[in-house]
């Protein structure tokens, strides 16, 4: 099995930037892709951006596209969502999970990290 751990959220002003690290363990050779979620109170959790473990594809929401970057250093088994020009909205628990071929969650949902910009 796969372990995820998020950490990295905090507190900012919008327009700030934040770096959120999930790091892998356990069955790293198994890792397909691993994306980041979020989930904003009284929200659906929603994809934010995912990378494949190896080759390093990428994919992001539209909500994510020009202002977050995912990025992945596998000697740290380490997953990166660089986060800049933070907006109120994008206040949330962010979590990473392993996603499928097609994108799609496979794995479990861990604790998450919190993420507040204030205005």
């Amino acid at each position: 099995q796969v372990q995820l751990v998020e950490s990295g959220g905090g507190l900012v002003q919008a327009g700030g930037s934040l770096r959120l690290s999930c790091v892998a363990s356990g069955r790293t050779f198994s890792i397909y892709r691993i994306g980041w979620y979020r989930q904003a109170p009284g929200k659906e959790r929603e994809f934010v951006a995912g990378i494949n473990w190896s080759g390093g594809s990428t994919k992001y929401a539209d909500s994510a596209k020009g202002r977050f970057t995912i990025s992945k250093d596998n000697n740290k088994n380490t997953v990166y969502l660089e986060m800049n020009s933070l907006k109120p909205e994008d206040t949330a628990i962010y979590y990473c999970t392993l996603q499928g071929i097609s994108w799609t969650v496979s794995g479990s949902w861990g604790q998450g990290t919190q993420v507040t910009v204030s205005s």
